[in-house]
This record gives C-alpha cells, sequence and structure tokens, in this order.
C-alpha cells in the first residue's frame, strides 16, 4: 500500500523558525503600538455558533464561512420528516463555525459582559481568521489579523486615532502606504442621488469589486441588479473622480448635495481631515470614493491601506459599525476599528526586504564543545550569558569543529565562543565574529559584557 505524501489544506501554510521568528517582530512592532495607545488584549474562541456570525457579512460572507460539523449522531432521533426538511436539518448537521474576523466576535463578546466592560472600551486581539475563499496570491484561507476597536463613543477624534495608529505601525516597520478614506453616509449620498438608495447594499457590493475586476464588470453587475444606464451615467464620474482632497468633497457637495445622509458622511470627512492635518499625517491620506467595504455592519467612516512600493490588496482596512452590537441585543453602543492583516503584511515586508537581520537570530551566542571538562567551563559562561539576556547555546556533542562552525554558519548565529583545552588551562575563552572572521581572546568571565554581545 502506497504512503500518500502529507500535505495542508490549500490556502493555508506552514512557518518556518525563521519565518515564525520575522511573524512574532512584526507582530511585536504592532503590538507596542497598540498599546502605546492604551489598548487591552482580548481573545475569543476560534469557533463562535453560527447564529453570531451568520447575517453580519452580508450574503457575499455567508457564504464564505467555515461550518463545523456537529460531532456525534446528529441524525439519532429525527424524524422521518425531518430528513426531507433542509431548514430542520441544517442546525442538527452544523450549529458553529470558523470565526470570519474578529470584529463581530468582538461585538458578541461586547454585549455578553457588558456589565463588565469600563466604557469607552479599547481593546486589541491578534489571532487567526478562516474564509472559505479561492486561494491566490496574497488571499488565504487561514490568515491572522491584527484588530483594534474603540466602542462606547461617536467621536471622530477615535477614527483620528486609527489613522495614527496606522501611520506608526507601518512607518516602524519600514512600508510606504496610502490611508484612504471613504464614508457610507457618502455612498448612501450617491445611490440616493442616482435614484437608488434602495439599493445601497447592491451597489457597494459591486463597487467593492472594483480594484479585482474593473469598472466595465462592476457596472456590469450592477445592470444584473436592474440599475439602469442612466444611473450608471451618473455613477461612474464620480467614482473615477480625481484630484486633492479638497476637490473631491466639494464636487461631491455639488453632486449629492440634496441628501441629507450624504451631506452628514462629508462633514464627517472634512472633520477627519482637520484631524488628521492637525495631527501632521495628512500627506499619504486619500479621499477614495471608489471605496466601500463590502460588509454590511460599516455605518460611517471606512478605511483601506495600500502598500505604495509592492503589488498586493489591501494590507490593512476597517471602519464605523454603530449598529453592529444592537444586533446582539445592545443598541446605541456604536464603534469604530481597524485590521491589519499580519499575513498580507508579512509577504510586502519580506518582498521588500525590510525585516532586519536580528529579526531572524534567535541564537546570538554559541559555544563549541570540545569535551567534557570544556563543557563544563563552556556551561558555567553560558550560564553567565544567559543571565545577562543574551540568546545562547553550547553544540550538544563533541564532534569536529568543521561540523560545529557550519552549525552555526546555516543558523546564522554570529558569535561562536571556543573554551579548548588552552582556553581552559588559562581561564580565557577566544569569541569570534563569523560575520567578518574576526577574534578576540578574554576572560571567560567577562564574555557576557562583551559590548558587541
Amino acid at each position: 500500500m502506497a504512503v500518500s505524501k502529507p500535505s495542508i489544506p490549500k490556502g493555508t501554510r506552514d512557518f518556518s523558525p525563521a519565518e515564525m521568528s520575522r511573524r512574532n517582530y512584526m507582530f511585536d512592532v504592532i503590538k507596542g503600538v497598540f498599546r502605546r495607545h492604551g489598548f487591552l488584549p482580548l481573545e475569543t474562541p476560534a469557533m463562535e455558533n453560527l447564529s453570531t456570525l451568520l447575517g453580519k457579512y452580508g450574503e457575499e460572507g455567508d457564504k464564505l464561512l467555515f461550518r463545523i460539523l456537529n460531532s456525534g449522531d446528529f441524525t439519532r432521533g429525527l424524524a422521518a420528516d425531518d430528513l426531507d426538511n433542509p431548514s430542520a436539518m441544517a442546525p442538527k448537521i452544523s450549529d458553529k463555525g470558523l470565526r470570519y474576523d474578529l470584529t463581530v466576535p468582538f461585538a458578541r463578546y461586547v454585549v455578553q459582559h457588558r456589565n463588565d466592560i469600563v466604557f469607552p472600551f479599547r481593546r486589541y486581539q491578534i489571532q487567526p481568521v478562516w474564509r472559505a475563499d479561492r486561494p491566490q496570491r496574497g488571499r488565504y484561507r487561514e490568515f491572522y489579523q491584527c484588530d483594534v476597536d474603540i466602542v462606547g463613543s461617536r467621536s471622530l477624534l477615535n477614527e483620528a486615532e486609527l489613522v495614527q495608529i496606522v501611520r506608526q505601525v507601518f512607518s516602524q516597520l519600514g512600508i510606504a502606504v496610502t490611508i484612504k478614506l471613504n464614508n457610507r453616509k457618502i455612498l448612501y449620498g450617491i445611490a440616493e442621488s442616482i435614484g437608488h438608495a434602495d439599493r445601497m447594499t447592491d451597489i457597494t457590493v459591486a463597487i467593492d469589486k472594483i480594484d479585482k475586476i474593473g469598472m466595465d464588470a462592476v457596472c456590469e453587475e450592477l445592470r444584473s441588479k436592474d440599475i439602469g444606464e442612466e444611473a450608471l451615467d451618473s455613477l461612474k464620474p464620480i467614482l473615477e473622480l480625481r484630484g486633492s482632497n479638497d476637490l473631491k468633497l466639494k464636487t461631491l457637495r455639488q453632486t449629492i448635495g440634496h441628501s441629507e445622509t450624504g451631506m452628514d458622511g462629508i462633514g464627517e470627512m472634512e472633520k477627519l481631515l482637520d484631524y488628521c492635518a492637525a495631527l501632521g499625517i495628512d500627506g499619504n491620506v486619500e479621499v477614495d470614493l471608489s471605496l466601500a467595504r463590502g460588509l454590511n455592519y460599516y455605518t460611517g467612516t471606512i478605511f483601506e491601506v495600500k502598500a505604495n512600493d509592492f503589488e498586493i490588496g489591501s494590507i490593512c482596512g476597517g471602519g464605523r459599525y454603530d449598529d453592529l452590537t444592537g444586533i446582539f441585543g445592545m443598541p446605541d453602543t456604536p464603534g469604530v476599528g481597524i485590521s491589519f492583516g499580519a499575513d498580507r503584511i508579512y509577504d510586502v515586508m519580506n518582498g521588500l526586504g525590510l525585516f532586519p537581520d536580528e529579526a531572524t537570530v534567535s541564537t546570538k551566542v554559541l559555544f563549541l564543545n570540545f569535551g567534557p571538562q570544556e563543557e563544563l567551563a563552556s556551561m558555567k559562561a553560558l550560564a553567565q550569558l544567559r543571565e545577562a539576556g543574551i540568546p545562547s547555546e553550547i553544540y550538544p556533542d563533541n564532534a569536529k569543529v568543521k561540523k560545529q562552525m557550519e552549525y552555526a554558519n546555516k543558523r546564522g548565529i554570529p558569535f561562536v565562543v571556543i573554551i579548548g583545552s588552552e582556553e581552559l588551562a588559562t581561564g580565557m575563552a577566544v569569541v569570534k565574529d563569523m560575520r567578518d572572521g574576526s577574534q578576540r581572546t578574554v576572560p571567560a568571565g567577562e564574555i557576557a559584557r562583551l559590548p558587541e554581545l
């Protein structure tokens, strides 16, 4: 019987120690920014009840939920009529699913623990999510999100703070980005101005695909939703509007000025841009009227971030969702948040060579092994290095020096310490820099004090 070759599901990935070291570097930078802004950590289960997930992402999102089969014999006790009734069978087959994002589980958490939370509640969450999407470059079925949200405040200062967080994260990671902004109220005003306010969901779901399928395909999709040519002729110039942020908003006032909701959105956008200017972060902030964020729960400002120097989809996105907790029986609890796509950010940094060398160095010093007596002396010095916080190890076997040095080279260990018979007799040690071949002899008890370590 042939043994099948081991594999993993499409759209998932293994991460090697080197890759994990780089990812941890990235996560540490992101967490550091979140913490400096006063956000608290949170985790929720990988699986949620389907009743929590369904209906929160729109029809398109619901199709991408991974459903979990119930364990045991779920057909036991079913009446014969149930077997012919799909609606009765469905919850018995599966009533749980893997989380699609971190926002809906967070809203569920807020409602469930409302009596223990101090509002406004500021939390960050870094965990994997799952989507039954078609795997392709930059799009995975299992991927990490790094979310930061503020719940319990309607102030646009929160949106401005999120823009500042975006700028600080990507500045520290070395990625040049453009922060794209829009407002769902503006999109409603646009839908109202072309005579299809009742088709807001259809319009935003289609617009959200512009970057993937282009304007012509978006128009074709809208035609299939019974949106006529006159409406499309009015819509296209708005979505393709170019120029400064001020010019776009001025043109919008002329185009959708009769829409009260649309004007509210323009006012919010102008105020947010003023906040960004006050924070000194208006240079790479762009009003993009084609930005829609197709998820149904957004109600106001929406964000999306693109890398300037690497071809990939958005690497960060989010927005305001003032009604999300109301779905769980807790109305009037406004919220706003953004999500950093960790896997895409990793791909950008890896593609542009932005990870520092130290991000992949787990061991900084390797002690060579020359035998039992030399081992004891090396272990004493090794303990001192570890106490000083210097990542160190000793080669476990008394192997040939060439083999031990090859190990150091393959691992990228920058320093090797040699305590052989001569060094043992004098209490000294040779410290070799593997990067340039230089070496120095120092007392074995003073290795941990070397400034280069």
